[in-house]
């Protein structure tokens, strides 16, 4: 079991910056990958970043060049700093732990609970 607690949400004006963090805690061991994903009301649930255990990065094309993902193994923690942001950008904001369920190869992800991202124009 792995539990995920997303921070750092709030109201911005356009071109401000945010930093997201996620702490995980629990089964942190299992975890091999995180993620940030994002929730715009009345659309898809969508990749935002990627980070592995050895830190390799990977970015949605919507946020490449304004966001970045990295992670404190000290702290277990993941964060996501978004600069210049948008108003397209307005979304719940999840952070996901990608771990595998118990005893296969089979992977499965805990959610945390989210937080509000708002970016008026």
């Amino acid at each position: 079991q792995v539990q995920l607690v997303e921070s750092g949400g709030g109201l911005v004006q356009a071109g401000g910056s945010l930093r997201l963090s996620c702490t995980a805690s629990g089964s942190i061991f299992s975890i091999n990958a995180m993620a940030w994903y994002r929730q715009a009301p009345g659309k898809q649930r969508e990749l935002v970043a990627t980070i592995s255990s050895d830190g390799i990065t990977n970015y949605a094309d919507s946020g490449k060049g304004r966001f970045t993902i990295s992670r404190d193994n000290v702290k277990n923690t993941v964060y996501l700093q978004m600069n210049s942001l948008k108003p397209e950008d307005t979304a719940v904001y999840y952070c996901n732990a990608l771990t595998r369920v118990p005893g296969t190869f089979v992977p499965y992800n805990f959610w945390g609970q989210g937080t509000q991202v708002t970016v008026s124009s």
